[in-house]
C-alpha cells in the first residue's frame, strides 16, 4: 500500500498533538502563548494529510489498477480517483518505453553454422491501456512487464531467427531482412498480451573472435581462389590469341604459296631488276623458269 498508511497515521498523530496543545493551553496546563496557534496548524496539516489518503491522482498518459484488501478494481484513467487509505494503486504509462538490447546487454545468437555473432537492438513499446489489468495480473506493475514478458521474449525471437540463417547472412547479407523477421515476430507474440510494438530497430551485428577469424580466412581463400581463376582466364585468352595469330600466319603463308607462280615470279623479278637499273647500271639476265636465280652483273667493274 505504498505511503498511504504511514501518512494516515502520521495525519493523526499530528491532530492528536494539535488537539493536545490546544487543550492543554486552554486547562493552564501550558505556559506558552503560541500553544494554542501550533495546535491549530498541526492539527489543519494533520487534517489535509489526512485527506490526501482518501483521494489518488492518476497523471496523463497513466492508467492506474487499484487494489483493496487483495481485491483487483476497474483500472482507473487520469484524473483524480477516491479511494481507500487501505487501497494499494500501482500505476502503468501508455508512453513507448525503449528496451535496449546493447553492449553487456546484448544478445548472444547463434547462425545455422553454429557460428556465435551478438545482436544489438532497441525495442520501442508501450502498454495498451484496455489490456492494463490482464497485464497487471500476469506481470504486477510497469517494470515487471518489461522484465518478465518484452525482455525475455525479445530474446527468444531473436535467437530464433538468427539460428536460421547462416553466419555470413546475418553479419552482412540479410541483416534487413532478418531485421523485418524479427520485428514481425515481437508484434505477433506480444500483441495479444495488451503490448504494442512501435519499432524494432536491429543496430548492430558482430562476429565473436573465433567467427571473425574463420570470415577473415574465407575472404582470404575466395579471394586467392579469384586471383587464381582471373589468372587461368588470362593465360587462356592470351594462348587463344596466339592460336588465332600462328592459324592466320599459316593461311596467308599458304596463300601466297598458292599464288607463287612461274609467271608471277618472272614479273616480280623483272620488277626487282627494272628498280635496281634505275639507280645502277646493272645487266640482267632475264628472269623465266629453267634459268635458275637471276644474275646481277655490275657493269662499272671489271
Amino acid at each position: 500500500m505504498g505511503l498511504t498508511i504511514p501518512m494516515l497515521f502520521l495525519s493523526v498523530l499530528l491532530v492528536v498533538v494539535g488537539l493536545l496543545l490546544v487543550v492543554l493551553k486552554r486547562t493552564g496546563a501550558l505556559g506558552f502563548r503560541a500553544a494554542t496557534p501550533a495546535g491549530s496548524v498541526l492539527g489543519l496539516l494533520g487534517l489535509l494529510l489526512g485527506l490526501s489518503t482518501f483521494a489518488s491522482v492518476v497523471a496523463p498518459y497513466q492508467v492506474a489498477v487499484p487494489v483493496s484488501f487483495g481485491k483487483v478494481g476497474e483500472p482507473w484513467k487520469s484524473g483524480v480517483h477516491l479511494k481507500s487509505p487501505f487501497t494499494d494503486v500501482t500505476t502503468f504509462s501508455t508512453r513507448p518505453v525503449d528496451l535496449n538490447l546493447a553492449g553487456e546487454t546484448n544478445v548472444e545468437v547463434r547462425s545455422s553454422q553454429g557460428g556465435v555473432l551478438y545482436a544489438d537492438l532497441t525495442v520501442k513499446w508501450s502498454i495498451d491501456p484496455a489490456h492494463t489489468l490482464a497485464l497487471y495480473k500476469l506481470a504486477g506493475d510497469e517494470s515487471s512487464v518489461e522484465r518478465r514478458l518484452v525482455t525475455p521474449d525479445t530474446r527468444e525471437i531473436v535467437r530464433n531467427v538468427f539460428a536460421r540463417y547462416t553466419s555470413e547472412d546475418g553479419y552482412v547479407s540479410k541483416r534487413e531482412a532478418i531485421s523485418s523477421e524479427i520485428d514481425r515476430l515481437i508484434r505477433e507474440r506480444l500483441a495479444p498480451r495488451g503490448i504494442l510494438i512501435e519499432t524494432v530497430n536491429l543496430r548492430n551485428v558482430k562476429p565473436s573472435e573465433a567467427l571473425q577469424k574463420e570470415i577473415d580466412l574465407k575472404i582470404q581463400q575466395e579471394q586467392a581462389t579469384l586471383r587464381a581463376t582471373e589468372a587461368a582466364r588470362t593465360a587462356k585468352a592470351e594462348a587463344e590469341q596466339k592460336r588465332i595469330v600462328a592459324e592466320g600466319e599459316a593461311a596467308a603463308n599458304t596463300i601466297l604459296s598458292n599464288s607463287l607462280s612461274d609467271k608471277v615470279l618472272a614479273v616480280k623479278c623483272l620488277e626487282a631488276f627494272r628498280a635496281a637499273a634505275e639507280k645502277n647500271p646493272v645487266y640482267a639476265s632475264p628472269c623465266g623458269s629453267g634459268t635458275g636465280a637471276p644474275l646481277i652483273v655490275d657493269g662499272t667493274k671489271r
